[in-house]
């Protein structure tokens, strides 16, 4: 049970802080727009993530350094495109009808955002692969429960926030607050990017 509460409440602490991945689940949670596919997506992404950092998979990325330096500038430069994208929906249109079929967006399309905004984000392999991958270690023989414990903290966490958005639906009704959202989503992608390129 300690080792099962333990990686439950390590991965909540990590997935916690809003990033890309968990502003666009928000922004489709508002939307009420395919919400539980991309959950389950992102929850998956990371079940698949905390699963190879357990068996080891760190090992593999310090051995060939490589690999993350072309995940990093890969990362950035989507980033900047999802930036610039947030930034052309905050300027282009005068109203955000949360219902509106015209602002709809193809369930396939939104799955291949999600995964680039998991598996091209550097930040999510040093928390998985390596952050919780290394703390596995002090729970030799109790691997299983520690990553039972990791992955359902994000299945939970990412389900409460695409389904718990819809409780801010009515401030969401104005446009602006569209507007605001997509710009502050715009700006975050930005300087995630340029941490990313620049090491901060």
């Amino acid at each position: 049970m300690n080792a099962l509460l333990s990686g439950f409440g390590l991965t909540l602490s990590i997935i916690f802080a809003i990033g890309a991945q968990n502003s666009f689940i928000l922004r489709q949670g508002l939307k009420k727009e395919h919400v539980f596919w991309i959950c389950l997506v992102c929850s998956l992404s990371d079940l698949l993530l905390i699963v190879m950092g357990v068996l080891g998979f760190s090992v593999v990325i310090q051995k060939v350094p490589s690999l993350m330096v072309i995940i990093k500038y890969l990362g950035a430069l989507f980033l900047f495109a999802y930036g610039l994208k947030s930034f052309w929906a905050a300027f282009k249109s005068s109203a955000m009808i949360l219902d509106d079929e015209k602002f709809k967006t193809t369930l396939g399309r939104n799955i291949t955002i999600a995964l680039a905004l998991t598996w091209l984000n550097p930040h999510v392999y040093l928390d998985t692969v390596f952050l919780i991958g290394s703390i596995s270690t002090q729970f030799m023989g109790q691997k299983l429960e520690f990553t039972v414990g990791a992955v359902a903290a994000s299945f939970v966490f990412f389900f409460s926030l695409g389904y718990g958005a819809s409780l801010l639906r009515p401030i969401f009704s104005k446009p602006i607050s569209w507007k605001i959202l997509d710009m502050v989503i715009g700006a975050f992608m930005w300087v995630l990017a340029v941490l990313l390129v620049w090491d901060i």
